[in-house]
């Protein structure tokens, strides 16, 4: 209790330390130690100095290229390789327009396009797949479904009834039961009627799988038997009708017979056939087992499974002696031993690093919409002779889009539909080629594989919801050609008389108007459907289209249109609007990711897309994606549309023209105010035009001055914007009436301009988006776009007359829909900046920290769209800073970025870029510099307690990003620059060592200090510095890793918290786990003088100084472990779970599955014999067992009482009677005959070794236990300066049962593993006293792995507590004597694993 006391108090202080520099953290941790001196258990380990890896790889080459296991010291040459992976889209053929880059003059739009157009650039790890734990291994050895099986004296202690009804029934096998005569036996002469008696007979299956006949009395099974015969000696069973009807015989191998008789013929037989199946069976097991025995020499696993079932008496030649069946197991053909470990047994672990895939486009939830039908209660032929389909009387034109009434908006763009009649279609007047078409440098082209003629009329659209709700309605707006008022040419519609001379007179009308006016549209009707049942994007596929709603040109707009969907499930509302007759016909349908023949919304195909088929086009809908960064996605291929919305008029006051009524807009997109100047072809056509046109118009209002508009007018825009780059809306008053017949000056007079307006679409740099308000002018002279209005009445520019006083007569709104264009203006500035800098202007530090600064402001979405071009620009500038301030800024910026990336949980877009996007400009040492060294350094300035701690607690958080970026600039500085070959200590300049090690320097106070203010902070700062250090291996100095893993382990000590120890033992468990970590430790000889072979080595079986320098990952690791083993439960765990699972990793690991590199492999482990022999006094529990380890050696614990909460003592050795009675016990325990447990070494278990640490400056293991100790005090004098404290107190509180069998399994392991001659080296250099704690050591094995049947397992799974038991055999398969006996085939108990099974072992 005081101990913790202490702990508590002395980290309380260091709490309130206040972090001011690495240096002067060491020097309090330092003073810390001082100060807590009294406290023993506090004691620090000394550091020991690693080997310079990169010098003794050279000395010793001779030596490592002539080892056998060469592969085991030396990394591989081909470890990494930057790789470039092929961008795999979804198209045919590049999003990027063909001469975009060319025309690309703007450095944001530059960047943009070769972001879409670059590859992926990979940094691939050979060995990569070694890199983690156990569970991920590749071709990990796949797991035993089933032990071999045996069975154990042990299990045959069941009861009859048990063998009858469980084992018999439960597991499967054959059983019958009934009355039989049976012969007497004994009779000398033969056997008569007389001598049958009748029996009841009961066919059970043993455990074994061997069947017995057993015969009672009566039918009372349960009682023991009066007699058995056993099937597995029985040879056949026969008809034998000489004696009895009814009768049959059973031949037995040694020539006698049993002679049974049925009541009936169909009992006899009965019995025939079941008693021959099993004979059968018992014939095929022993077949098989024959085959097993047979090719057990060639193929390892069936020597695995031949183990199991080596004693086969059917197969003579193959009985073999006990001693010969111990050797057999003991082949390298056994299980892995840490198969049979439970947490090698778990189910596989998913990665710790979640996989990483490329950007790649993602849409909602998909739905495609086919347009079937439109049919109106009015209908006639329109055929001039009258011969012909009846259809529509005049053509009508669909719209269909989204909305959305929970957010309310339109969620899409629009899709328009022609459904009419290939002979309604022949109404229209062919479209003016003037207007339609024409080409110009930037028109849009179609790629070769699409003909414009099959896109003229589309009929299925693929629309996609991102947030799918109930409150989606799919909306149709039904248009038809110009006439009048829109309540005059529905009222022929809405009658329920169909009459032909309605029909006939409408479409008279309907023709005029066609030839007349066919280029105009009037809104006509409207309906609408909900889409999905939840917010799962389940589609309601049995809603069928509202009726169709006569369109009120009141109630036009999309905000409109949103009133009445919000009534929509009112029908009392819904009730009053006017209704059309006519049906709409549009089904819906979920979209396969294997659809053929699909156009993305800027017309490019597919990949699946087939040519030369009959296959209707569908086309992709655009989806207007909420602006919020969570529903926002990295942009990954070129589109640049712009949509145009006229909403308003306001033309009632005009007193410019005369007539100005059904207004008609005219929408062009031009490039030039000049007079002459075309309209860029660039605007996506309708149905039954071309694709793309040079202007289009809106829906007129019959008789409206104040007219209002829906229309959207989708343009595909030129890839570089200039400041002449503008809307050009013209208005025309449309004259409806055709009162002069034929006339042809009258037809000329169809439209007069009244009006033009214009939008440029560039405004400080940016396109000009939401809603606008500009004036109207009654003429359009050459330069308009240069007007410019100066005050007083005064302007610049030409004359221009405007309507109404210049007022804002004209409200239109544009969407701008880029990936190549941005709205956000602190982005646009920056890039802006980063242009003139870039293009020969000086760039001034102060003005780009402005710009740097105001990049906190940039919107979430925004952000995320263009993740990848804000870092790659933030990168180029971070290498071309000239000033540190602007350096440290730009990593500002980075982590800004990345934390709200995190914060909106888009950490996969980072993790996507840091593998594929990311990657370093060529290196040009007089220019700039690398990422790698110049974001250390920033890295290290933002580390500073100075430095604004919001900022640092951000870095600490998403360090991960910033180390990752780290590792592959590293890696791709390398290979590029040709320094792969280079040596290690050469490939990185001075500059950028430094740089690092102040980087681990810098962080390690916060992970130390932050722990419990921040958490998640310094959890994270600590796991992705140990993912950076275990990467650095891979590229750097390996000597010079390994100080930096001393700088990060001398921040610790005996005592911290629990999560401080919990940090240090992920970082080793993550360093560890390095790919090449065999040969990071050199499992090589390192004698003096010149060694020759292998086997001459001097092997350390203790933790000397000299083992842990020269092995310097294992030797701290071991140190380590042995200094937590005396901390409490909780980070014993730790420790003993990171050390095992490693032992697994080894043992598992498919490069080194053969016995020599087990062995060598074993060398790096042989001191944690000593580290447990420290501790067996802990290890030994025997509580585990009901069975009694031998009678009268019962361990009496008296001398173990401790004072309550004080597990720490300083032992009293008693080395005479240990030695005294040593060599009769030892020897006794080797040979099995004895305990070495007895009454003569009553104080043995007082014996107490020095706590772990000891070992840590432990020269010698060989001397005498009593010589030992005293070594140990003097090294204890002569470390005491340096602060390796308390040799003489140990923990005597034993371990419990998880961390012994943890424990002992990584013996067992090290045990089995070792070669012969390393194990007798070990015996002849062991004192006495530890050759006594190491078979201690193997005996607790035997009773901690000790099977102890499957009763008692099942009863301690139902939590009955345990069986006493005779002493019966729990280690070798029990033997029968019985003639013709098979070896067992004891089917597994069935709801009871493996790693069950070893867990109550």
């Amino acid at each position: 209790m005081q101990a913790d006391k202490y702990r508590t108090s002395s980290r309380s202080v260091k709490k309130e330390m206040v972090i001011e520099s690495p240096l002067q953290h060491k020097d309090a941790a330092q003073g810390e130690v001082e100060a807590e001196s009294p406290g023993p258990v506090l004691a620090k380990p000394k550091l020991i100095e690693p080997l310079d890896y990169e010098n003794v790889i050279v000395q010793k080459k001779t030596q490592i290229l002539n080892d056998c296991l060469r592969e085991m010291l030396l990394f591989p040459y081909d470890d990494f390789q930057t790789a470039i992976l092929r961008r795999q889209g979804r198209y045919r053929c590049s999003t990027v327009p063909a001469h975009a880059q060319e025309e690309a003059q703007s450095l944001f739009v530059t960047e943009c396009i070769k972001t879409y157009n670059s590859d992926w650039h990979l940094v691939n790890y050979k060995y990569e797949d070694y890199s983690g734990e156990f569970r991920q291994l590749p071709n990990k050895g796949a797991k035993l479904d089933k032990l071999p099986v045996h069975v154990y004296e042990v299990d045959e202690e069941v009861d009859k009834d048990e063998d009858a009804a469980s084992l018999g029934s439960q597991k499967g096998g054959i059983t019958k039961h009934g009355w039989l005569y049976k012969g007497n036996m004994n009779s000398a002469i033969s056997v008569t009627m007389r001598s049958f008696k009748r029996r009841f007979f009961h066919l059970i299956q043993l455990g074994d799988g061997s069947y017995n006949l057993n015969f009672y009395k009566d039918e009372k099974i349960s009682k023991e038997p009066k007699g058995s015969i056993f099937l597995d000696s029985c040879m056949g069973v026969v008809q034998n009708n000489k004696v009895r009807r009814f009768a049959f015989e059973l031949k037995m191998q040694d020539k006698s017979s049993y002679l049974l008789a049925a009541d009936s013929e169909v009992e006899m037989e009965e019995w025939i056939t079941i008693l021959n199946k099993i004979l059968q069976l018992n014939f095929e097991a022993a077949m098989q087992e024959r085959r097993n025995g047979d090719s057990h020499e060639d193929d390892e696993q069936s020597k695995l499974e031949g183990s199991g079932s080596g004693l086969d008496s059917y197969l003579p030649e193959l009985v073999k002696s006990t001693r010969e069946a111990e050797i057999k197991l003991k082949s390298e053909s056994r299980v892995k031993l840490f198969y049979l470990d439970p947490d090698a047994q778990k189910l596989d672990l998913p990665s710790a690093e979640p996989e990483v895939k490329p950007f790649e486009e993602k849409f909602g939830k998909r739905i495609l919409v086919k347009c079937n039908d439109l049919s109106f209660n009015l209908q006639c032929c329109v055929a001039e002779n009258e011969e012909g389909p009846t259809t529509n009387v005049e053509p009508f034109f669909v719209t269909l889009s989204l909305f959305d009434i929970k957010d309310n908006r339109k969620i899409s763009a629009d899709f328009h539909v022609d459904l009419n009649h290939f002979s309604v279609r022949q109404m229209l007047a062919t479209p003016s080629s003037a207007l339609m078409n024409g080409s110009g440098q930037s028109s849009p082209t179609l790629p070769d594989i699409l003909h414009e003629a099959a896109m003229q009329y589309p009929k299925q659209g693929i629309f996609s919801v991102t947030c799918p709700h109930p409150d989606v309605f799919l909306v149709a707006r039904i248009e038809k050609v110009l006439q009048g008022s829109i309540t005059h040419v529905a009222e022929p519609y809405m009658k329920s008389s169909d009459s032909s001379k309605v029909a006939q007179k409408v479409l008279k009308n309907a023709k005029q108007a066609c030839q007349r006016l066919g280029q105009y549209r009037m809104p006509f009707a409207w309906a609408a459907r909900t889409l999905f049942r939840d917010t799962s994007g389940n589609l309601d596929k049995n809603a069928r289209f509202s009726a169709l709603y006569k369109q009120d040109s009141n109630k036009l707009s999309n905000d409109d249109m949103l009133k009445l969907l919000a009534d929509f499930r009112k029908p009392e509302k819904m009730a009053k609007l006017p209704v059309i007759l006519g049906n709409l016909d549009i089904t819906i349908d979920n979209v396969s990711s294997d659809f053929p023949n699909y156009v993305n919304s800027s017309y490019i195909p597919t990949k699946q897309f087939e040519t030369c088929t009959k296959t209707p086009i569908m086309f992709e809908v655009e989806e207007f994606v909420p602006c919020l960064p969570k529903y926002t996605q990295p942009y990954t291929t070129y589109n640049n549309h712009l949509y145009v919305y006229p909403k308003y008029l306001k033309y009632d006051s005009q007193k410019s023209f005369a007539k100005a009524r059904n207004i008609a807009i005219c929408i062009e997109f031009k490039d030039s105010d000049e007079e002459d100047s075309q309209p860029l072809k660039c605007i996506y056509g309708r149905p039954g035009g071309p694709v793309f046109t040079r202007s289009a118009f809106a829906a007129v209002l019959h008789h409206h001055q104040n007219p209002e508009f829906y229309d959207e007018i989708k343009i595909e825009l030129p890839t570089q914007l200039h400041e002449k780059h503008h809307l050009l809306f013209t208005f025309f008053h449309v004259s409806c009436d055709n009162s002069s017949k034929g006339s042809t000056k009258k037809k000329d007079v169809v439209e007069t301009q009244v009006g033009y307006s214009w939008l440029p679409l560039l405004k400080d740099g940016r396109v000009v988006t939401n809603e606008q308000h500009v004036p109207v002018s009654a003429n359009l002279p050459s330069g308009y776009l240069g007007y410019q209005e100066l005050g007083m009445g005064r302007h610049c520019g030409p004359e221009i007359k405007w309507v109404d006083g210049s007022k804002p007569l004209l409200k239109v709104s544009t969407h701008l829909v880029s990936t190549v264009y941005t709205q956000d203006q602190h982005l646009h500035n920056f890039f802006q900046y980063c242009q003139k800098t870039e293009s020969g202007a000086q760039a001034l530090g102060n003005e780009l920290v402005k710009y740097l600064k105001s990049l906190h402001a940039m919107e979430g979405h925004v952000m995320i769209a263009f993740l990848p071009t804000i870092l790659n620009q933030l990168f180029r500038v971070l290498t071309r800073a000239t000033h540190e301030e602007v350096a440290v800024n730009v990593t500002r910026v980075i982590i800004h970025v990345v934390a709200q990336c995190h914060e909106e949980e888009l950490e996969s877009h980072l993790r996507s870029y840091v593998k594929y996007a990311y990657k370093a400009e060529p290196y040009i040492a007089a220019e700039y510099k690398t990422v790698h060294e110049e974001l250390a350094k920033s890295m290290t300035a933002i580390l500073k307690p100075s430095a604004d701690f919001l900022t640092s607690n951000k870095l600490l958080k998403y360090s991960w990003f910033f180390f990752d970026v780290l590792i592959k600039s590293m890696a791709q500085h390398l290979i590029e620059n040709s320094k792969v070959k280079v040596l290690r200590n050469q490939r990185f300049p001075a500059s950028y060592h430094h740089a690092v090690e102040t980087v681990v320097n810098m962080l390690m106070p916060h992970i130390t200090q932050k722990f419990r203010d921040n958490p998640e902070a310094s959890k994270n700062a600590n796991h992705s510095l140990a993912v950076f250090i275990k990467r650095c291996f891979t590229f750097m100095d390996r000597g010079f890793v390994f100080k930096q893993i001393n700088n990060y382990t001398s921040c610790f000590a005996p005592g911290d918290p629990k999560t401080l120890f919990e940090y240090k033992f992920e970082f080793l468990r993550v360093v560890c786990n390095h790919e090449h970590y065999i040969p990071l430790n050199l499992p090589m000889p390192f004698g003096k003088g010149r060694i020759q072979r292998y086997q001459d080595l001097q092997l350390d079986y203790s933790l000397t100084d000299e083992f842990c320098r020269n092995h310097f990952l294992v030797g701290l690791l071991l140190r380590e472990v042995g200094t937590a083993l005396q901390e409490f439960r909780e980070v014993r765990l730790i420790a003993i779970s990171v050390l095992k699972n490693l032992l697994i990793k080894h043992s598992f690991d498919d490069r080194y599955a053969s016995r020599s590199h087990q062995a060598r492999i074993a060398t790096l482990y042989l001191p944690l014999f000593g580290l447990l022999i420290e501790n067996v006094q802990r290890i030994n529990v025997r509580e585990v067992s009901p069975f009694p380890v031998n009678p009268g050696s019962t361990v009496k614990e008296e001398s173990l009482t401790l004072p309550a909460g004080n597990p720490l003592v300083t032992p009293q050795k008693s080395g005479n009677t240990l030695d005294n009675n040593l060599h009769k016990d030892l020897f006794g325990a080797i040979s099995g005959i004895a305990s070495p447990y007895t009454t003569s070494t009553p104080n043995i278990n007082s014996v107490r070794n020095a706590d772990s640490r000891g070992s840590l400056i432990s020269t010698d293991s060989g001397n005498s236990f009593p010589e030992r100790n005293t070594e140990k005090s003097n090294s204890l004098d002569k470390h005491q300066q340096s602060g390796t404290l308390g040799n003489a107190v140990v923990r005597c509180d034993k371990l419990d049962q998880s961390e012994i069998k943890s424990l002992l399994m990584c013996f067992l392991y090290i045990l089995k593993s070792m070669s012969d001659d390393a194990l007798f080296t070990y015996w002849n250099k062991a004192s006495t006293s530890e050759l006594m704690d190491f078979f201690t050591i193997s005996e607790v094995c035997l009773h901690q792995f000790q099977y102890m049947g499957k009763r008692y397992i099942a009863r301690n799974q139902e939590g009955l507590g345990p069986i006493v038991h005779d002493r019966k055999s729990q280690t070798l398969p029990v033997s029968h004597n019985r003639t013709g006996m098979m070896h067992a085939r004891l089917q597994q108990l069935g709801s009871l694993d493996n790693s069950l099974t070893f867990n109550h072992m």
